[in-house]
């Protein structure tokens, strides 16, 4: 059995319970390789057994990629099926996850009754820690990140409009081996760079302008997520200086981030440079996250989060501000 799907059994025997039902098609993908659409399937683990339950468009492909140990059933009714699979009296303790819908909980509590039972983020926890597969591709998808930043500001010209940037970057990405958008890629310049998601506009980029491009493709199922801040020409002394300190700030959390380190105090490290120089007021956000299948994963880093961060080679996604400067960094 894949190691992944042991350590999740492993959690589940930890909770207490008999059984799990996996809806989250992230998670799908993350234990199975399934990569259906949001709604196409589910998965049961028990403590022996897994099964894949989805629908007869995915069979042909599964019946060649879906790991051996894995059963599959092929059906419509998804969660019926589920209930069948698990039926008996060992299965009085059955977990499912806390970001379904409601209307799926109603049909879940018809089928299982008080053996429901709520669990949030297990196997997100699991996802924090990188296997060495998941720290290539992150490396991969990164690095492919980087080279078209370094091809964009060959190309970036003043009077282009934001969205022109935006267009032109996501075509050089699509056809440089990404395979598709995680988010709209954000070009905001000028007096625009200061919104941390402002979508391009047909704004024309000026003499002087900051740009913040903010943006982040998936290769090998991993994603990227990337903002760069440069200048078109001389920006002023104001900005540069600005821009100075959120690299510092950053380079400060650099330096507290290690296996065991908590999230708040990474955060803090950068957060507390940044307000000693008089910008704290302007730092209403997190510092920084993980990556891997999902543009957002733990571990974060920020004042409410106590985490601690289980292992060095995370590939991390780290922001140090939304003044109008932003450096972020998608690989260590």
């Amino acid at each position: 059995m894949d190691q992944r799907i042991v350590k999740f059994q492993d959690a589940i025997e930890e909770l207490g319970l008999d059984a799990f039902i996996v809806t989250n098609p992230v998670n799908l993908t993350y234990l199975t390789g399934f990569q259906g659409l949001p709604g196409d399937g589910c998965l049961t683990v028990t403590p022996k057994t897994v099964t894949l339950i989805t629908d007869a468009r995915y069979q042909e492909e599964l019946s060649q990629s879906l790991p051996k140990d894995i059963d599959l059933a092929i059906t419509r009714d998804y969660y019926q099926v589920a209930r069948k699979v698990l039926t008996g009296p060992k299965f009085q303790r059955v977990g499912f996850e806390t970001s379904i819908s409601f209307q799926l909980y109603q049909l879940l509590s018809q089928l299982f009754g008080d053996a429901l039972i709520a669990e949030d983020g297990v196997i997100e926890k699991l996802r924090e820690v990188k296997g060495q597969d998941e720290v290539a591709a992150l490396r991969k998808s990164t690095s492919l990140a980087s080279e078209g930043f370094e091809q964009l500001i060959k190309h970036v010209t003043v009077g282009q409009t934001e969205r022109q940037v935006s267009n032109w970057l996501n075509n050089w990405m699509l056809d440089h081996g990404a395979e598709k958008p995680s988010f709209d890629t954000i070009v905001a310049s000028g007096y625009r760079s200061a919104l941390p998601h402002g979508a391009a506009s047909n704004k024309q980029l000026a003499e002087a302008d900051m740009v913040t491009v903010d943006f982040g493709f998936y290769v090998d199922h991993y994603t990227s997520d990337i903002t760069r801040t440069f200048a078109l020409g001389d920006p002023g002394d104001q900005l540069k200086h600005i821009h100075e300190i959120v690299y510092q700030a950053q380079e400060k959390m650099f330096a507290v981030i290690k296996p065991g380190a908590n999230g708040r105090d990474v955060d803090a490290a950068g957060r507390d440079f940044i307000r000693k120089r008089g910008y704290g007021k302007y730092y209403e956000h997190g510092s920084g996250h993980g990556i891997g299948l999902d543009i957002h994963e733990g571990p974060n880093f920020g004042p409410r989060w106590q985490s601690n961060i289980s292992a060095i080679n995370n590939c991390h996604d780290r922001g140090t501000g939304d003044l109008p400067a932003q450096i972020r960094r998608g690989a260590d």
